[in-house]
Parts: structure tokens; sequence; C-alpha cells
């Protein structure tokens, strides 16, 4: 399957890129479209921007916005873009140069999403089982990473049943205090070394971060 590209450009840059879609490794989304925003980016892989949209402030609001996804920025001459790219090309481009730099780009940040995610001021290194704040670091397991991400990415408070089923894979029923202990100890960890009591919190639904 091809990976997919969110592409911000103005009028000639949509119309070149049009003219290469063939030759290209990925495929193209041009903004705007027919689907909300906020529902094209799930489907694509990274955003590709045109410099000459920094006069569109509806543009550059949105692309300053995303914080999931690469974004990879075509510089020309005497346009530099106010946003915070990931890698940028300058145009005119070679083709090949043009396929490779996309493919590498959207490589490099799978692997970083595999291999670790940023939680507040906090990295979660899912290879070395760490988590990290600048110069400092503490041992976290397997539970504990699948834990924290699964807090992390709902956005809001899960009940203890909730993780144990999606975790642990317990029933809704079961009696256990899995979740309490995993909890109690990972605070534990995290206020000792980094001094921060508030990474997890408890509400009277469940816990969130």
């Amino acid at each position: 399957m091809k990976n997919s590209l969110l592409v911000f450009g103005t009028k000639n840059f949509n119309n070149s890129l049009n003219e290469i879609k063939e030759y290209l490794d990925f495929s193209l989304i041009f903004f705007p479209n027919d689907t909300l925003f906020d529902d094209t980016l799930s489907t694509i892989n990274a955003l590709l921007v045109d410099s000459e949209v920094i006069n569109n402030t509806k543009y550059l609001s949105l692309i300053n916005s995303v914080r999931s996804k690469p974004i990879l920025l075509i510089e020309k001459k005497g346009f530099t873009l106010k946003c915070n790219y990931t890698s940028k090309i300058s145009f005119p481009l070679i083709l090949s140069d043009f396929n490779s730099k996309i493919v590498t780009l959207i490589t490099a940040e799978k692997f970083n999403l595999n291999s670790s995610v940023k939680i507040k001021e906090y990295i979660i290194d899912k290879n070395e089982k760490k988590m990290k704040k600048n110069n400092l670091s503490i041992n976290i397991t397997e539970r504990e990473i699948q834990l924290i991400e699964l807090l992390f990415n709902k956005k809001k408070p899960l009940s203890k049943n909730f993780l144990l089923k999606t975790i642990w894979k317990y029933s809704d029923d079961a009696d256990t205090h899995t979740v309490e202990t995993h909890i109690y100890r990972l605070r534990k960890k995290i206020l000792s070394k980094f001094n921060d009591d508030n990474f997890i919190i408890n509400f009277k639904v469940g816990y969130s971060i």
C-alpha cells in the first residue's frame, strides 16, 4: 500500500505535482478537499508544504496545529515558511531526489514512532525500556509502557476495568489490585527520580495522563 501525503500548495505547485504523480512512489491528497481536516490527517503519512503558501494564514494555522505527522517543506527562493517542519528540500528538484526524500522521511518517522514517544516533557524509549527527561531516566517494564501509552492516547480518564480488560485481558468482574499496584509502583519511580507526583492523575472515573 502506498504512503499518502497531504499537500498544501499554490495552484501552480499542485498542478505541477499532478503532472508527475504517476512517477511518484506515494499518493497525493490536496488541501482543501471534500473531507474534514482531522479525518484526512488520520489517513496520511506526512504533510508536503509549498513555501509559497506563507501568505495563506488559514493554511499556516492548520500546518502549525499538526504535531503527529512529519512535515516536508518545499523551499523556494525568496520564501521562508514559519512553521515547524521536519525536513526540507530546495526547488527546483530532481524527481528521484524528491521520491527518495519522501520515502526516507516517512520511514524514519515510522521507526521513531515505533521506538519512542514523547509524553509531556518525557521520552518513553520502548527499545531501552526507559522513561527519560533531560539527563535522568528510570527503567520501566513492558506493561508500564503499555499502560502509559494507553492512558496518554485515549485523552480521557480510563477505568480500572477498562485497563484490566485492555492490557491484562481480565474480565470486567475480576477482583484484583493489578492496576492499582502497577500505577502505585510507576508513580513511586517517577516521583523518586523526577520529583513529579502528577504524571498519572487519579479521577473518580479512572486514571489519565
